[in-house]
């Protein structure tokens, strides 16, 4: 499966799109939401990083610990 990860600023706790960072993950078959989030923490620069997660059904969505920054991750129908 694959999956935009989102990467941009917050302004007053909003995505504010002042600049982006875009990028595409392929998860294998029998992955689990964990795997996905540590996937996109990665490829972002973020392994190691604390985080809060919030699942919204089709899209999760990453605000780092002292980063005024959010990241969102959605499943790419090809």
């Amino acid at each position: 499966m694959t999956y935009q990860v989102e990467v941009t600023d917050t302004y007053a706790g909003e995505a504010n799109y002042n600049w982006v960072h875009k990028h595409t993950i392929d998860m294998p078959e029998g992955y689990s939401k964990r795997q996905l989030v540590m996937a996109a923490k990665k490829a972002e620069g973020w392994t190691g990083r604390r985080c809060e997660t919030y699942h919204h059904g089709d899209m999760i969505e990453v605000r780092p610990r002292g980063l005024l920054q959010v990241m969102f991750i959605t499943w790419i129908d090809k």
